[in-house]
C-alpha cells in the first residue's frame, strides 16, 4: 500500500508538472492571438497571464487530484469506512 501512495505522489508530481508547461503554452498562444489582433497593453498582459494560466492550472490540478486519490487508495478507504458504518 505505501508503494502505491508513492507511485501515486509521483505520478500526480509528474501531472502538475505537464499541467504548468501546458499553461505557459496557453499564456504564449494567448498573447501571440491578442497581439496579432490588436494593441496590448500593460492591464491586458498582466490580466492573460494570470487569468490563463491559473484557470488551465486549475482544471489541471483538480483532474489530477481526482486522479491521485483513486490511484493511491484514498477513494477505497473511504468507500470501506462508509460499508462498515451503514452496516448494523
Amino acid at each position: 500500500m505505501h508503494d502505491q501512495r508513492q507511485r501515486a505522489r509521483a505520478d500526480f508530481r509528474r501531472m502538475m508538472i505537464w499541467a504548468i508547461v501546458a499553461a505557459v503554452a496557453m499564456v504564449a498562444a494567448a498573447m501571440i492571438y491578442l497581439a496579432a489582433t490588436g494593441d496590448l497593453t500593460a492591464d491586458m498582459i498582466i490580466a492573460t497571464i494570470l487569468g490563463v494560466f491559473f484557470s488551465v492550472l486549475l482544471g489541471a490540478g483538480l483532474m489530477a487530484a481526482s486522479y491521485f486519490s483513486a490511484k493511491s487508495g484514498h477513494d477505497r478507504d473511504v468507500s470501506d469506512a462508509a460499508r462498515t458504518e451503514g452496516e448494523p
